[in-house]
């Protein structure tokens, strides 16, 4: 090959082939040819044999990102077949090892958008691209296609590292002045007479010209695919560190000021503004950021409001009181240090308002609590939130999946994770789960569900594994104003929650034109809420959590 090239994150680097031996403690990962044929197992035992014995380095298997559609006419004989299921099986022959990863090789034509975006779920490392890949621009520069560059923009997204190879093939005269613009065209190494130094160029001007990471984007880099447990609001207390984070999201209390001004112009019509006083009721106050969103929306409608902030939470009343006092809100504002279920009220609301909303919605008891609330609201009354669905879609999470799995036992596999999802591959949209309204009056309600799903993956994505499945929940505040993470409609700039994880034991692999069929299960007894569930097609996987007994949300 000569030489290769690698441009990682912005930083440029040309390797020269060793001419020593490297200590294997010193390597990141080391790199291994594809698998040759259909037939190799024999090879599979024996990388899964060297992976027993390895510390911290990884084994890079390259894998051909061959395309699968009918009109594949550029590709050899030997990568006919779809090169993800190459890779499912070596994969599966080594169980899932986390310390084998991927080298993928990209060559001039690519699959399908959806048949790439599976590779974004698995644990691709680097994306090697051949000096045959590029095309050649008006003034003779390598450049590459729309869809290349959208790639490379993607694998730069994901952290995955670029690697060039390949014979020069075209012939640039060193220090043009025809180098793309906002490239620099002296190198600090001295490698600028290297022979692909003019496609290292062009690969570092797509990155330079990427967009910037919003602002809070990089305050979540840290928690991208980190498995997080979810809240436990009733059983804990949480604390100030949480309630601070949350008060930050500017974006939700935003909203629910918009869906109080609504309400209270509903409630009150503007000639009776000055005369009739609303009754408000914020229940799980917390440290007070709904009450001030409140008492704002009064202000903002001219509407009279008489305040009650109940909240359990004795750390937070605390926070509560010196709130009230330093505002001047005491004749407004009444602080009920209660849980909200067993407070009796001496006085009915016009507006029950909360923000008790999980990941997927009702996860952290949502409807148990507003159940034990509504006794005092007015039967004419409003709740905001109104209502709230659940939304689940099958996902490939390779290292989602391989954390779990690094437990070594059941139960994780059957508790739900919040994260914030990165490296995965969505296979197809989500769908609703279990809905919840408030006020609820049907008598003798339950807050059982059950529910019977099927995702069809599309057929030009080609097979993909179902590591599990992401939960989302939108939520209607009042009238037209809405809040959620689902996302197709997700409210933007909004941190306060990342997505729900539900891990699969055992993986379900999916060949094209087989739904996804899954089954959820919300269930509750007098001390606790936990969900079930299982996959039916294409093949059948174990119920997961049954009975509660490794994930539940205590009452």
């Amino acid at each position: 090959m000569g030489f290769s090239s690698l441009f990682a994150g912005g930083a440029l680097k040309i390797i020269k082939h060793p001419s020593k031996q490297l200590r294997a403690d010193l390597l990141q990962a080391c790199l291994l040819p594809a698998p040759k044929g259909t037939s190799y197992a024999n090879y599979a035992r024996c990388v899964h044999q060297i992976l027993q014995g390895l510390n911290n380095m990884q084994l890079w298997l390259r894998i051909p990102l061959v395309k699968v559609d009918d009109d594949s006419t550029d590709v050899k004989s030997d990568h006919l077949v779809d090169s993800w299921d190459l890779w499912n099986s070596f994969r599966l022959l080594c169980e899932h090892h986390s310390q084998l990863s991927i080298a993928i090789d990209v060559l001039s034509t690519l699959p399908s958008p959806n048949a790439l975006g599976r590779w974004f779920g698995e644990s691709v490392r680097a994306a090697i691209f051949s000096t045959d890949c590029f095309l050649t621009n008006s003034r003779g520069y390598p450049c590459l296609s729309k869809r290349h560059q959208k790639l490379i923009t993607g694998l730069f997204n994901h952290s995955i590292q670029v690697v060039l190879s390949g014979k020069p093939l075209h012939n640039v005269s060193k220090g043009s002045a025809d180098l793309p613009s906002g490239l620099n065209k002296n190198s600090s190494d001295g490698a600028q007479s290297h022979p692909l130094r003019c496609y290292l160029d062009y690969i570092a001007f797509l990155y330079q010209r990427m967009d910037p990471l919003p602002e809070q984007e990089r305050i979540e880099l840290g928690y991208r695919d980190f498995l997080q447990a979810p809240l436990q609001p009733l059983m804990d207390n949480l604390e100030s560190q949480t309630y601070e984070t949350f008060e930050k999201d500017r974006v939700k209390y935003i909203q629910y000021q918009r869906a109080i001004v609504k309400a209270l112009k509903d409630r009150v019509a503007d000639e009776n503004a000055s005369s009739i006083t609303t009754v408000l009721m914020v229940v799980g106050a917390g440290r007070g950021p709904l009450v001030r969103a409140a008492l704002q929306a009064g202000e903002e409608t001219g509407r009279k409001l008489k305040v009650y902030a109940v909240e359990k939470n004795p750390n937070a009343v605390v926070t509560l009181h010196s709130l009230v006092k330093m505002e001047g809100w005491e004749r407004i504002v009444t602080i009920i240090s209660c849980d909200m279920r067993y407070w009796d009220a001496s006085e009915k609301a016009d507006i029950l308002v909360s923000e008790l909303l999980g990941s997927f919605g009702d996860n952290e008891l949502s409807p148990e609590c507003l159940d034990g609330a509504q006794r005092f609201l007015k039967q004419d009354g409003i709740s905001i939130p109104s209502s709230y669905t659940s939304f689940i879609q099958p996902i490939t999470a390779s290292k989602l999946y391989n954390d779990v799995k690094a437990h070594k036992d059941v139960s994780h596999f059957e508790t739900a994770y919040v994260v914030k999802l990165h490296n995965v591959a969505r296979l197809s949209p989500p769908q609703p789960v279990f809905t919840f309204t408030h006020p609820n009056w049907t008598p003798d309600g339950s807050n059982q569900r059950y529910k019977k799903l099927a995702f069809e993956i599309p057929n030009d994505t080609g097979a993909a594994l179902v590591h599990g499945f992401a939960g989302y929940f939108d939520a209607t505040l009042y009238g037209d104003v809405h809040l959620g993470i689902e996302p197709s409609t997700a409210t933007p700039n909004m941190f306060s929650w990342f997505a729900i994880f539900f891990p699969l034991r055992t993986p379900i692999c999916v060949r094209p034109g087989s739904p996804v069929e899954v089954h959820f299960w919300r269930c509750c007894s007098p001390h606790k809420v936990w969900y079930e569930w299982c996959v039916t097609s294409p093949s059948q996987s174990p119920l997961h959590n049954c009975n509660g007994r490794s994930y539940w949300v205590g009452l």
